[in-house]
């Protein structure tokens, strides 16, 4: 559903739907999270398929990183949304005597998500569990660069909530705009995507002053220190890499690795890519394929911007990149410049952890920042001089499942955060509010003013 007659009339039955307070009660959030809970166990394998058919994901790695992690989230919310949802005391000044204070959670209203097509269903029905876990009415815009995924979302949220509670708006990715944000004030816009079209949708949320999280990208370093475990770290990188054929917001961008060990990374890497996938990796059914032709055509482009010590293979038709490993890779260059997101890895060998810091410097506010090395001081250097949303010490990218910590960028690479309570709370507004009874009613407060500095004093300390 885009016309924008259709959207008009679906924003006003929110809203007043929103204002019939049905999506306050925790009863009917708990209701509404098991509805969304048994759809996925029901649709399973059409999810599975579709994503298949959009991204070429084996049925494993669809449901580990897209439906998996959703179940464990679903579960992990149920249990503890009435932790959440109760008023939550705190202590209150004696100078406010007698008196007490507590914070209320409460929900935004009628708020927009927009997906992006990497994890087409996992990245929308993350941030609309936690929507509506807070209480809210949402607008969901999927990626219509995923259309299989994308038409499956409508089909499984129109059957199971009414258009006044969850609704599905399909289109192209500038429908956003000039449709939706320009025109609609939403109570929270939460967009995952590209920093460019993140952008343009803080501008155009600015002229309506509704809040935003961003969940964006960057390009995320790996350092592989020398005192590391060669032969592990190059299996999980190469997991990383290749995971969904490296188009994970999260997956490490380029490499920086200490000189001594550069060679012997190389060597395990390519061991284990041909542990993974076999000979031939466009033969093997575990490796997934690039989104479109436009995508293909970019990542294409970055083979030649350096030398190729594995990889480099390609086949337009199938939309497969073999995975990649570059080396002498000018500072200059595009794929030095631009978040990769594919299974291209640029390999950039350093001395000290200062030329780290450099070479960092040079992309700030990573998504993710990786540090492998078996020496903690190693570790808190890299925490403390890295400005980074989030990421891991000797692994990679599981981070982004546990539902105790927040997920978020930091300056280039987002705003805000989701995931477990962090989610609840992005889509709540924090009422605080101090209680008192009508007696005693202290004279201290009240005119005149005279001769009572000394007891104001004495009271704010």
């Amino acid at each position: 559903m885009s016309t924008t007659q259709s959207i008009e009339t679906l924003y006003q039955s929110q809203q007043t739907f929103f204002n019939s307070g049905k999506t306050r009660t925790v009863s009917f959030r708990k209701s509404q999270l098991l509805k969304l809970s048994e759809a996925i166990n029901v649709h399973e394998e059409e999810i599975l398929q579709a994503l298949h058919a959009d991204l070429g994901k084996h049925t494993y790695e669809a449901y580990a990183s897209e439906i998996g992690t959703l179940k464990m989230e679903i579960n992990h919310t149920l249990n503890n949304l009435e932790e959440w949802f109760n008023p939550e005391s705190v202590s209150t000044p004696f100078v406010h005597f007698p008196a007490s204070s507590f914070i209320l959670k409460d929900p935004l209203g009628v708020v927009l998500i927009i997906g992006p097509w990497n994890y087409p269903f996992m990245l929308i029905m993350a941030p609309l569990l936690s929507a509506i876990a807070a209480g809210n009415c949402v607008f969901i815009k999927p990626s219509n660069q995923a259309p299989a995924t994308a038409q499956l979302i409508e089909k499984i949220l129109t059957s199971i909530y009414p258009s006044e509670f969850v609704c599905v708006i399909q289109g192209p990715g500038a429908l956003i705009g000039p449709e939706l944000i320009q025109k609609y004030r939403f109570d929270h816009i939460f967009f995952t995507g590209s920093m460019p079209v993140g952008k343009e949708v803080m501008k155009m949320a600015a002229e309506h002053l509704s809040p935003v999280t961003l969940e964006l990208g960057g390009k995320s370093p790996v350092i592989v220190a020398e005192d590391a475990n060669i032969s592990i770290s190059a299996k999980r990188i190469a997991w990383a890499k290749c995971w969904n054929a490296g188009q994970t917001c999260i997956a490490p961008d380029y490499l920086l690795i200490h000189e001594d060990v550069a060679d012997e990374f190389i060597e395990k890497y390519a061991h284990w890519v041909k542990q993974f996938y076999g000979e031939d990796a466009s033969k093997s059914d575990s490796y997934g394929r690039v989104i479109n032709r436009k995508r293909f055509d970019i990542l294409n482009t970055y083979l030649s911007q350096g030398k190729l010590v594995l990889g480099g293979k390609t086949d337009a038709e199938t939309l497969f990149i073999q995975p990649t490993l570059l080396t002498d890779v000018e500072e200059g260059a595009t794929c030095m410049q631009e978040e990769i997101f594919g299974p291209i890895l640029p390999i950039i060998r350093y001395r000290t952890k200062d030329e780290v810091l450099t070479h960092v410097a040079k992309h700030p506010y990573p998504l993710a920042c990786y540090v492998f090395t078996s020496n903690k001081k190693t570790e808190a250097y890299y925490h403390s001089n890295i400005r980074f949303g989030g990421g891991g010490v000797n692994i990679l990218m599981i981070h982004l499942v546990n539902s105790e910590l927040p997920f978020g960028g930091v300056g280039f690479s987002g705003m805000g955060n989701y995931h477990g309570r962090y989610g609840f709370e992005t889509f709540s507004h924090k009422k605080s509010i101090t209680r008192t009874g009508f007696f005693p009613d202290l004279p201290i407060r009240y005119a005149p003013f005279k001769g009572k500095i000394k007891l104001a004093k004495w009271f704010m300390r």
